[in-house]
């Protein structure tokens, strides 16, 4: 036992749930059923009861199955927002993951930790059951309770038990259903008493009443959203379902409104300066200006000083104040296809901190000198006031760089555009010393019609004017944390880490099967770019680079300094979004207040807080994400609702022990094989592979091959989509095939049958 424990356990006998999860833990490479039994001398009926004790340690969320074996569950993030959904046998709080992705099996328990001491003293916020929380994991040291505990952080929603759903009204009853909007919800029964308001076609939120062994489960409606049939309803399903705020509070909306112009106090007068803003064409906020030029001086020969300017937000939303409180709270702007909810109301987004055309603005701005090999030199902060030259968009400064001016970029291209372009030469050659992580993903863009309805997904081609803002914001944000740094003042990084061990060896594993490899020890950005490099072109490049994306760790905020893996820098801050970005908004107001550059700068009490500020803002883009790419999955499956029955190209994106995903690349959307209804074999799941492949034919299915597929299914509200797959497997590699006899000896499966209960 381990730490010293004198706990006894009889050979052949059904060992505690403690010494079961110490023998996987210490175990990983024995951990399976039969290994486990044979450890503990278990035969017959102590076998089967071995079975039903792991089944419970995995529901409790103490195991995962990884193939054949078990193990403990991988890492919750540090900072997780949780539903608080049970109390244990001593009454403690057990909350899991409020989003989770169900492939890699049930949900960690985390025990809630309330100190009451801390709570009589009014120190630590208190959560209930029903109740969404923010809340700081960590790894539990009691092995026979839940994988985690955790502290509360703060409240997000109090008693969180309703659920939603869109109520669907059937004649002659008085009542209806609630159909679900998650793809693993549950359709409910509504009678007329418990409907309220709601009508046919309404987004209702509801609260279960009984839930039997037979017949639905009856629910009764608490409030009605909106109805689906409306303009922009699908992202007010995901608006709801992940709580996030949309509504800007009366006392908000009146300190906006209430906000003069920026004075010139403690500002340099810049709005000579010939700064321009290149956006996309339908941009409604400007929060950067670009402008450069050759550096005059003797000593950096053919070097260049480019100077990016940025929206001064801290001078408006202040500490403490009404603004601050609500864009904390929110994090971010959230972008949808048909609305952004943002972080900042219009009269400060889009009005006094927009860096409008020939308007004044305040702006905090960092004028950057390079050598002419894109090595910087040195940088300087300003607090200026600016007036804008010009508004473009990417195409219209790249098609005067490409000789095709318009009446607008036609006189700048001279005077601006080209030392523009000449500036993002220089960088470049510092961007290909630096050597950061080359990923080629491309973006697609769901385009409405004015409805609402999906018109066609878009893949917006890539400008070197994309490619020229992103790289001075990124050498602005590098700025903005080495000036931070040398001031020794507390800031909020964004920070990425290495690829964890784990993942590297999967990765690492995969490659090896298609001919490549990944070299050991200290990875850089670079070592995977020169995988990247060799699959370009390949029938395995859209495979190679969704492997080598999935390989990567997270990015995050944290007020502790790891570096950014990705981008290969040792310091980097987000300094060039505040109107979008809490986290900028924050290292405005550190350089504000450690360059003495005046009022708006951060507090004391802001920087005892940063732990606390940066998990949260890291949780609430985590939050973001989900929603944006929850939406784009319900548009395209209201798109393709009407398609049912046709067939498309698509390509495997995942693979699965419960089957396949196809993505089609034309959409931008994913939808599910599953594997009961693939073909007359016997679907074997190999993840090191990813690959699916038949056991008696050898013909399967690995990720990146190109297939055809017909829809089956589309349900719109939970954003699903079911494809039979048309397309016969190809002879899997030799590894493949290996991999089958040593996993599965003796199993097999006659054509046109299947087992009981696949691959679930």
């Amino acid at each position: 036992m381990a730490n010293g424990d004198k706990q006894t356990i009889i050979h052949g006998a059904i060992p505690p749930r403690d010494v079961l999860l110490q023998f996987i833990a210490d175990n990983p490479d024995r951990a399976s059923k039969r290994e486990i039994a044979k450890a503990f001398g278990l035969k017959g009926e102590a076998r089967v009861e071995l079975k039903d004790v792991l089944r419970s340690l995995e529901d409790d969320g103490l195991v995962q199955k990884d193939r054949k074996s078990l193990k403990r569950p991988g890492a919750l993030p540090p900072v997780t927002v949780l539903d608080i959904t049970t109390r244990d046998k001593d009454g403690e709080l057990i909350g899991r993951p409020a989003e989770w992705n169900e492939e890699l099996g049930v949900a960690p328990a985390v025990a809630i930790r309330q100190s009451s001491a801390d709570r009589a003293k009014g120190k630590a916020p208190v959560g209930g059951l029903g109740d969404r929380v923010l809340a700081k994991i960590f790894a539990s040291k009691d092995r026979a309770g839940p994988a985690y505990t955790a502290r509360i952080i703060k409240v997000i929603d109090k008693h969180r038990n309703a659920l939603l759903g869109v109520y669907r009204e059937m004649p002659g009853t008085g009542g209806g259903r609630l159909m679900p909007i998650e793809r693993r919800g549950e359709e409910m029964q509504i009678d007329g008493s418990d409907l309220g308001d709601a009508k046919d076609g309404d987004l209702v939120e509801v609260e279960v009443l009984r839930s039997g062994r037979f017949g639905l489960t009856r629910a009764r409606v608490l409030s009605v959203i909106g109805s689906v049939a409306s303009e922009k309803a699908i992202s007010m399903i995901a608006i709801h379902a992940h709580g996030i705020p949309h509504i800007f509070p009366h006392s908000v909306l009146s300190e906006a409104d209430e906000a003069k112009a920026a004075t010139m106090s403690h500002r340099e007068d810049w709005r000579d300066v010939p700064l321009i803003t290149i956006d996309p064409h339908d941009a409604k906020d400007h929060d950067d200006a670009v402008y450069a030029e050759p550096d005059m001086s003797p000593d950096n020969p053919d070097g260049v000083i480019v100077t990016v300017a940025i929206a001064d937000v801290s001078w408006y939303v202040r500490p403490k104040s009404a603004l601050d409180r609500e864009a904390l709270k929110r994090g971010n702007s959230v972008y949808f296809p048909d609305r952004v909810v943002p972080m900042l109301p219009e009269r400060i987004s889009n009005d006094l901190c927009s860096l409008r055309e020939g308007v004044d603005r305040p702006a905090l701005a960092v004028r950057m000198v390079f050598s002419k090999e894109g090595r910087k030199a040195g940088h300087t902060f300003h607090r200026i006031m600016m007036k804008s030259a010009a508004k473009l968009s990417y195409q219209q400064a790249q098609a005067a760089i490409d000789g095709k001016p318009d009446d607008k970029a036609g006189p700048l291209l001279e005077p601006i555009l080209k030392p523009l372009w000449h500036a993002y030469a220089v960088l470049k050659r510092g961007r290909e010393r630096r050597q950061p992580l080359e990923l080629d993903m491309p973006e697609r863009k769901i385009i409405l019609k004015p409805d609402g309805t999906v018109d066609r997904v878009h893949v917006p081609e890539r400008l070197d004017a994309h490619k020229l803002i992103e790289e001075m914001m990124i050498q602005a944000n590098v700025a903005a944390a080495e000036t931070l740094e040398k001031k020794r003042q507390p800031l909020v990084y964004r920070v990425h880490d290495a690829p964890a061990l784990s993942k590297q060896e999967a990765l690492r594993e995969f490659l090896g099967t298609i001919g490549l490899s990944l070299a050991k020890g200290n990875l850089r950005s670079n070592s995977f770019n020169g995988i990247l490099a060799k699959a370009l072109d390949t029938p395995h490049q859209t495979m190679v680079n969704e492997m080598v994306l999935r390989s990567q760790s997270q990015a995050i905020y944290s007020p502790e300094n790891i570096g950014h893996f990705g981008l290969n820098l040792l310091k980097y801050a987000h300094f060039t979004s505040p109107i979008r970005r809490y986290a900028d908004l924050i290292v405005h107001r550190a350089l504000v207040g450690s360059l003495g550059l005046g009022d708006g700068g951060i507090t004391p009490d802001e920087e005892a807080a940063l732990d606390d500020i940066a998990a949260e803002i890291s949780t609430f883009e985590r939050r973001a994400m989900a929603a944006e790419r929850d939406t784009i999955n319900r548009l395209i499956a209201h798109h393709l609702a009407g398609r049912v029955g046709e067939e498309f190209d698509g390509q495997v994106s995942g693979v699965t022990k419960a089957g396949l995903f196809i993505a089609l690349p034309q959409f931008g959307a994913d939808g599910f094989v599953p594997v009961s209804t693939i073909g007359r074999d016997y679907y074997i799941y190999d993840e090191a592979h990813q690959a699916l492949s038949g056991e008696r034919t050898g013909l399967g299915y690995r990720l990146g091959d190109s297939v055809q597929v017909k829809l089956v299914e589309a349900v719109p509200l939970a954003g699903a989509l079911r494809f039979e797959m048309l397309s016969e497997g190809r002879p899997m590699p030799v590894a493949v095939r290996s991999f089958h006899k040593s996993s599965r000896r003796g199993a097999s499966k006659k054509p046109g049958t299947r087992p009981k209960r696949p691959h679930r």
